[in-house]
């Protein structure tokens, strides 16, 4: 059994009921002013956030991409299509269909 999924319409209600217990609870919303930034200093340079550098020293293993590899499937081979028999419309000397028949080409 699936369970019925949500309208937007539901969830819309379902948040504003959410926030209105919040505030009705005691709570507040802080407002911002419209364009202020997170950031110290939002003049300056973007900070980076994760230390130490992009490109990290790798050890090559070809050996062990190679074994690997070697346990992987091997490709099927692909047997040769037998020719099907297939119908073919026999025609009377006015071009009427008279018969059908199988033939293998």
């Amino acid at each position: 059994m699936i369970k019925p999924t949500k309208t937007r319409r539901q969830l819309h209600q379902e948040l504003e009921e959410q926030i209105r217990q919040y505030l009705d609870g005691g709570g507040h919303v802080n407002e911002v002013p419209r364009g202020l930034s997170g950031r110290m200093d939002p003049t300056g340079p973007l900070v980076a956030l994760f230390e130490g550098t992009s490109q990290e020293d790798r050890t090559p293993l070809p050996e062990v991409v190679a074994a690997i590899e070697a346990r992987k499937k091997p490709a099927l081979t692909l047997k040769p299509k037998k020719p099907r028999p297939r119908k073919k419309v026999i025609l009377d000397d006015f071009g009427q269909p008279l018969r059908w028949e199988w033939v293998e080409e």
